[in-house]
C-alpha cells in the first residue's frame, strides 16, 4: 500500500498544480493546462489522467489518516 500512496499522493499534487495554471492561464489569457498541453492530441488519454486524479483524491481521502506517519504517529 506504500506504493499505491505515493502514487496517489503524485496524482493529487499534478491535478492541484494543474488547476492552479488553468486559473492563472485564464486570467492572463492562455491554455496552462499541462495535462492538455501533454496530451491533448488524444482526449480519451486526458480524460483517463483527470479520472485517475479524481480517484486518487477519493482514495487519499479514505486511506490518509491510517497510511499517513504524520495523522498517525503509531507508524504505518
Amino acid at each position: 500500500m506504500k506504493g499505491m500512496h505515493k502514487i496517489e499522493f503524485i496524482l493529487v499534487v499534478v491535478g492541484g498544480l494543474n488547476w492552479g495554471l488553468v486559473a492563472l492561464g485564464s486570467w492572463m489569457g492562455g491554455n496552462w493546462n499541462v495535462v492538455n498541453l501533454l496530451v491533448g492530441q488524444w482526449p480519451v488519454v486526458e480524460n483517463i489522467v483527470y479520472l485517475l486524479v479524481g480517484l486518487s483524491a477519493l482514495m487519499l481521502m479514505f486511506s490518509h489518516k491510517k497510511e499517513c506517519r504524520v495523522c498517525n504517529p503509531s507508524g504505518m
